[in-house]
């Protein structure tokens, strides 16, 4: 009994001694004063360590990346418990916390690092009422892939990752598509979380200026009305005056409509393809850190480190109303009958901010021996500048009843079902009257972009016709609280949608045809039993001398006009039920 005992004890000191050293030890950034990232396994390590030592840390495997390794979660809590379920029954406001999306950015990782460390030690002290949970290091292939030279805008670390993932893809463009195991796994852990604020961190390019912290606020048109304007009037400028209180003079995204400063400022448009844009179309509210490019990484660090201290202080002032103005949004989203697909900037509708900048100037380039344009950090200034930060819609959609998509569309339900979208299958062959969409013309970008070849300007009719769907495809009724995502994806015209990403490409492209010598009879006699057919190619004759001396343009005209031309070609293959 006595050796037992010893044995508890000495487990117990060595618990206790393991636990002290995880809430006091020191990360890469901090050893080396600021000038270096750590890499992917010390930041996984650093989870696991802070995991064992504290009993308000824990650290899951949450799906698979394309560099084969999976993403972690590391979701904090002060009380200890874990389910995301029951922290939205507790009314504690979730936030999601991701890093290293492009890993050459690494300032949130090791800031994340420390927060987490600190709130262990209770050098931070979290809030009852808020639930945090991180992506160590989302782009692990990236992250893997170091060097010192692929940023060359930036000023450091020593090393840091690289952009393209395991894929070369560019992660941040990949939130809808989901061409990389990465998005299917982040779309998990979204909807298991289904966060109020999804913090993405960043590190900019572009202009050069004194702020070193910046931010992309979720384009408040795209929530609902009241929560929209709650985020613009109420939420954001309180992180505006927490920063400032920390000594973190913060300006929204520098996104300049072209250099000459004095026309103002756009905020940024983020269409669903990125995090924040993603986060919108589940009313949750997507905030893009970006620090600045040439300020030094301990500077970029440690305003990252202060933006979601400040998050989680301001969440935790706010979480009531938070809370309750994004459950109205759900429940809007669920009723809403009209959805725009399209935005532009509204110029007429601005605020005004300080923005702290350098004067432009020229000289000859050491380089090229060429004139050069450079900021003169010898005259800085601070000028009041237009932000123009509301959107106009347009393109607006009815909300159907329901969609239906037939089951050998798999890749795109496959994604849909990953978005938490309630799917029923149909459970004998049926027949409805459904709008069907005809593509009628199209742009396909001439350069990959991402593995596709987008497709853009879409201008397409809509038919009614009654379509036979067979047993076990698929309808999705419009009452669910993904009603957006499901609309922005499923409508040819959205800027983000299926079609826009060359899922539905195949239905382009007619798979019969006709030798024009068979035709030839088959065509006459199409003419013979159709004299309607027959009077409009008279008249499209009459109209087009071209049309008319060209042989092959009329049986060709024919022949899409009778029924031996298939009814799928350039038929959108998603169906929209009215009824």
């Amino acid at each position: 009994m006595k050796k037992v005992l010893q044995r508890i004890q000495l487990t117990l000191v060595i618990f206790f001694t393991l636990s002290t050293y995880c809430a006091a030890q020191q990360c890469r950034f901090e050893l080396s004063n600021g000038k270096e990232s750590a890499t992917y396994f010390e930041a996984i390590q650093w989870y696991k360590n802070l995991d064992k030592a504290s009993a308000s840390v824990l650290v899951k495997e949450m799906g698979m990346s394309d560099a084969g390794y999976p993403l972690h979660l590391v979701l904090v809590s002060n009380d200890g418990k874990f389910d995301p379920v029951q922290w939205h029954k507790q009314n504690k406001a979730v936030i999601l916390i991701s890093n290293g999306i492009h890993p050459g950015e690494p300032d949130g990782i090791d800031a994340s690092m420390m927060l987490v460390r600190d709130i262990v030690n209770n050098k931070i002290k979290l809030p009852g009422n808020v639930a945090l949970a991180f992506i160590p290091v989302y782009n692990i292939g990236g992250c893997l892939n170091r060097n010192s030279y692929s940023r060359a805008n930036q000023n450091g670390p020593n090393e840091y990752g690289f952009r393209g993932n395991a894929q070369n893809l560019d992660l941040n463009r990949d939130f809808t598509k989901c061409d990389s195991k990465e998005a299917k796994s982040f779309a998990q852990i979204f909807h298991l979380l289904d966060p109020d604020i999804l913090i993405d961190n960043h590190v900019s390019d572009g202009a050069d200026y004194q702020h070193t912290m910046t931010l992309l606020t979720t384009q408040y048109d795209k929530l609902s009305a009241d929560f929209g304007g709650w985020l613009r009037e109420r939420f954001e400028p309180q992180l505006y005056k927490g920063m400032a209180e920390k000594k973190w003079d913060m300006v929204p995204y520098v996104n300049f409509e072209e250099t000459d400063f004095n026309k103002g400022m756009q905020m940024f448009y983020d269409p669903p393809r990125y995090s924040s844009g993603y986060a919108a179309l589940f009313q949750t509210i997507g905030f893009v850190p970006e620090t600045h490019m040439l300020k030094p990484f301990r500077d970029r660090v440690l305003s990252t480190y202060a933006l979601m201290q400040t998050m989680i202080e301001k969440t935790a002032a706010n979480a009531t109303d938070l809370i309750k103005q994004r459950n109205k949004a759900k429940a809007e989203t669920i009723k809403e009958k009209t959805w725009p697909l399209s935005w532009s900037v509204d110029t007429a509708v601005f605020t005004n901010i300080t923005f702290k900048g350098y004067e432009q100037a020229v000289k000859p380039s050491e380089a090229t021996g060429l004139q050069r344009m450079y900021y003169d950090h010898n005259n800085p200034y601070a000028k009041q500048l237009k932000f123009f930060n509301s959107f106009k819609p347009a393109n607006f959609i009815t909300t159907p009843k329901a969609y239906v998509i037939p089951q050998g569309w798999h890749a795109v339900i496959d994604i849909l079902k990953l978005n938490n979208v309630l799917l029923k299958q149909f459970a004998n062959d049926t027949m409805i009257e459904v709008e069907a969409y005809h593509i009628d013309d199209y742009r396909s970008s001439p350069r990959p972009y991402e593995k596709h070849h987008k497709n853009s300007a879409v201008k397409a009719s809509v038919i009614k016709q009654q379509i036979k769907f067979l047993k076990g495809d698929y309808f999705i009724p419009m009452n669910q609280r993904a009603n957006r995502y499901i609309v922005e994806m499923l409508e040819p015209t959205g800027d983000d949608s299926f079609f826009a990403w060359n899922f539905f490409d195949a239905v382009l492209q007619q798979k019969e045809g006709y030798s024009d010598y068979r035709w030839e009879d088959l065509a006459a006699e199409v003419l013979k039993n159709n004299p309607a057919l027959k009077q409009k190619l008279e008249e499209k004759k009459a109209a087009d001398a071209k049309f008319a001396a060209n042989s092959s343009a009329q049986l060709d005209f024919i022949y899409k006009n009778s029924p031996y031309y298939e009814p799928g070609h350039n038929r959108y293959p998603v169906y929209r039920l009215i009824q």
